[in-house]
């Protein structure tokens, strides 16, 4: 995959894992933003009845990014687990942070508060869903 010039400035190190490998685990704090550069790695949440795949990443997809959007160092949402061989770049979050930080405050806080939104939604998402089984 060719990488966005602006991305490619953030790149501190490239990484592969196997398929079935856990690239975050949900409830896991961390700070580490990948983007995928080759393979699919499917996000999982858990539910009362187990875990469901919510959606399926691919080439030019980010990882980890909205704990970084919700202000640093979150608990992990999701589980991003590795479908098939997957290539990752591991970006400079310290960098990336940084440079978040330096936006406007109104910013970050709309921002962090639509992605709890969206959190919430994914939740709600996950219960209706097992409702329906």
């Amino acid at each position: 995959m060719t990488i966005n010039p602006e991305i490619s400035d953030y790149l501190v190190e490239k990484k592969m894992f196997p398929d079935k490998a856990v690239i975050n685990k949900e409830g896991v704090v961390t700070s580490r933003i990948y983007i995928i550069l080759e393979g699919k790695a499917k996000i999982k949440k858990r539910g009362l009845k187990g875990s469901i795949t919510i959606d399926t990443l691919g080439e030019g997809d980010f990882i980890g990014e909205m704990e970084l959007l919700k202000q640093g160092e979150r608990p992990q949402v999701v589980s991003t687990i590795a479908d098939g061989p997957l290539s990752v770049g591991l970006l400079d979050t310290e960098r990336l942070i940084s440079e978040w930080n330096a936006q406007p405050d109104k910013l970050i806080k709309l921002i962090s508060n639509l992605m709890l939104k969206l959190d919430n939604m994914i939740s709600k998402a996950i219960v209706n869903v097992e409702r329906s089984k």
